[in-house]
């Protein structure tokens, strides 16, 4: 099993569908290389940007075995928990441990609005019927529940819950969490449009979208802001900037697949009740990605930076 850091950029990653919206696993291997070879530092699969509503646990699994062939033995590979029960989450939680997992991402319970009592029952159900590595993922925004400090510290003896997707849409959220806890839990940005700020201000890490369509310039950014080189970073985030934008609209699916497919990665299908864009908002999407591949920047040597606090990256 691979150690996970916490820390680097974990694309959440596309689930390819062919035209006939059975799982294209060619299609995924194609863009599953593509981070490989741009630096990620591990993998999110079954996620929103998966599909993972749309997709059965038999799918997610072969999605996990399909995976952990692709990539080198010490590369993490983390599951998505997104259920309405707590027993489902736990039985999928312990399923992915089975698997091969080497982490979890945790959603709080899905569709049913739970109170903070009942959001920690569901986290502490889950985080103690694995040994596995947990990130906590806060989006209050699209999915209503705000974990709060006063959660976390609650958490904070659930020795495998480890991180948190900070999502909130509030970047002095990364502060606050520094200044209650140090390094207790490992931050990560989930927002695309917000990452470099929180990057900037401690974050350790970056749940991105966009790295679908573009892993390179996503893995440039963080790795010049950690070398603190923050003039290069932005120049090439400003460029990013109108293209992150896609993935705060509700059609971030959608979108994120027509990038991928635009940058020879991916292919634009979805599973129903998705649809492909069309129309006027297609011609707009297909307008921002074009302008941006029309002035795509020269990326410095990122692979080889150090760490401005390190001798050696990481």
């Amino acid at each position: 099993m691979a150690n996970v850091s916490w820390k680097g950029v974990y694309p959440a990653m596309l689930t390819p569908f062919n035209s006939d919206e059975s799982v294209d696993f060619d299609g995924y291997k194609r863009n599953l290389q593509a981070q490989l070879d741009a630096g990620v530092d591990g993998i999110i699969i079954g996620g929103s940007l998966g599909e993972a509503s749309s997709l059965s646990n038999e799918e997610k699994r072969d999605m996990l075995f399909f995976s952990k062939e692709l990539v080198p033995a010490d590369f993490p590979v983390i599951v998505n928990i997104a259920e309405q029960t707590t027993r489902a989450a736990v039985q999928l939680a312990q399923d992915s441990e089975k698997n091969g997992a080497d982490g979890l991402m945790l959603l709080p319970p899905m569709r049913y609005y739970a109170d903070s009592r009942e959001t920690l029952a569901y986290f502490k159900a889950v985080a103690g019927a694995t040994s596995l590595p947990i990130m906590i993922y806060n989006n209050p925004v699209d999915y209503k529940i705000m974990v709060t400090l006063d959660m976390f510290e609650e958490l904070r003896s659930f020795e495998n819950i480890r991180a948190v997707k900070e999502s909130t849409r509030d970047v002095s959220n990364v502060t606050r969490m520094i200044n209650r806890f140090g390094d207790r839990y490992k931050i990560l940005c989930g927002v695309d449009t917000l990452a470099m700020e929180s990057l900037c201000m401690g974050a350790d890490g970056w749940v991105a979208g966009l790295v679908d369509a573009f892993p390179k310039e996503t893995v440039a950014i963080y790795r010049l802001v950690k070398a603190g080189r923050i003039e290069e970073a932005l120049k090439i985030y400003r460029w990013f900037l109108p293209v992150l934008e896609l993935d705060i609209h509700p059609k971030l699916v959608q979108y994120i697949k027509l990038a991928a497919s635009h940058t020879g990665i991916g292919s634009a299908h979805v599973r129903a009740p998705r649809l492909a864009v069309e129309g006027e908002e297609l011609q707009a999407v297909t307008n921002i990605i074009k302008k941006a591949l029309a002035v795509r920047p020269t990326l410095p040597d990122y692979l080889n930076l150090k760490k401005k606090e390190d001798a050696a990256w990481v």
